[in-house]
């Protein structure tokens, strides 16, 4: 048997499934993703599933199930089901689907931790790290940052001059596979029935650190490319994996680009520590580029608030203005088709 609230089953989602349709049908956790089948994870073993027609032609890709999240399915066969329902879902890590506006892609639900993993060599980029805390904060995950490949050589003081506003706004881990202390640092930091995901770049070290804190081999790893000297993709697929100790851990393929997906521009005001000026702006509804009595501009002038991190700033500002704008745009489109679908409905009804 196996003890899902290791995997993060709790009153909250017992209470959910109570309330389906289904609530009699067995439940689990989606470990891995296929193409035409979901892995998942149930009380009495790992069984291999497959959708319902309703839910495989009756929903969006985004509300198809991902990883992470937690499914009512219909035993059949040994180790096979059909899944009927999914319960409603939290703290879904999302990016903007490639090539769209405002389309939303799910990578992970029901996470209480994100990692951002960067390592400490050429793939370093603090302004990456800015876009992942965006997000993160956006659903209510706690960001993490960890600079891994800590044992190769690095300058730390100019590292830690670029990470310096990170640092006031979420908790910092230096980690290195061959150093267990990093690694034994990193792991209690996860509490017992805790999600924590993994993100970052291909060849960061994301599935190492994975089998180091599950101290075994659970995901397949490569080696430094020898034309590049860099860490090598791995991960084709998103996974989770239980650690020993409690804790589930998943792993996700290198991202080139991640799209925001923040409905709130003023969101980035805190992270990125723009709030403190903000405030002594002369205009409440200034927008920190060329108004008279910016006390953000002023700030940037002086040196007090980094220039790098004011240009940040301004850029994913647009970015998720934008997304913003075309999210609504999108949402009174549909609410005029199913105004429109109920009228028709209506005279159906009448005749």
């Amino acid at each position: 048997m196996i003890d899902l609230n290791y995997y993060g089953w709790n009153d909250k989602l017992n209470q959910l499934k109570q309330e389906s349709t289904y609530g009699t049908l067995t439940h689990g956790r989606v470990a891995i993703v296929h193409r035409t089948c979901y892995e998942v994870v149930a009380g009495s073993g790992v069984f291999r599933c497959e959708l319902t027609g309703n839910m495989m032609y009756g929903k969006s890709d985004f509300e198809l199930p991902c990883t992470g999240d937690w499914v009512i399915f219909q035993p059949f066969d040994e180790g096979m089901g059909i899944i009927v329902d999914m319960l409603p879902r939290s703290r879904t890590l999302c990016r903007r689907k490639t090539g769209t506006v405002a389309e939303k892609q799910a990578i992970a639900a029901h996470v209480d931790k994100a990692f951002i993993v960067q390592s400490l060599d050429d793939n370093f980029n603090v302004r990456r790290a800015e876009r992942f805390m965006v997000q993160m904060r956006e659903e209510n995950i706690t960001p993490v940052l960890v600079l891994n490949k800590a044992d190769l050589g690095f300058d730390q003081q100019k590292v830690e001059e670029q990470i310096r506003h990170v640092t006031r706004q979420i908790p910092v881990f230096y980690t290195s596979i061959h150093e267990s202390r990093t690694i034994f640092r990193l792991r209690e930091f996860i509490a017992v029935g805790e999600t924590v995901v993994f993100v970052g770049s291909s060849g960061v070290g994301k599935s190492s650190l994975v089998n180091a804190l599950c101290e075994k081999s659970v995901l397949l790893t490569s080696g430094i490319s020898q034309s590049t000297g860099k860490g090598c993709h791995t991960s084709t697929r998103r996974e989770m994996v239980l650690m020993d100790r409690g804790g589930v851990l998943i792993d996700t393929p290198g991202v080139r680009e991640f799209g925001l997906t923040v409905d709130d521009p003023g969101a980035l005001d805190e992270i990125l520590e723009i709030t403190d000026y903000a405030q002594s702006c002369r205009f409440k509804d200034c927008e920190h580029i060329n108004e008279p009595g910016c006390a953000v501009l002023d700030a940037v002038s002086r040196g007090i608030l980094d220039r790098q991190v004011y240009e940040s700033y301004l850029k994913l500002r647009r970015e998720t203005w934008h997304f913003s704008a075309s999210e609504h745009e999108k949402r009174k489109k549909e609410k005029s088709f199913t105004k429109l679908v109920d009228e028709v409905k209506k005279r159906k009804d009448h005749f």
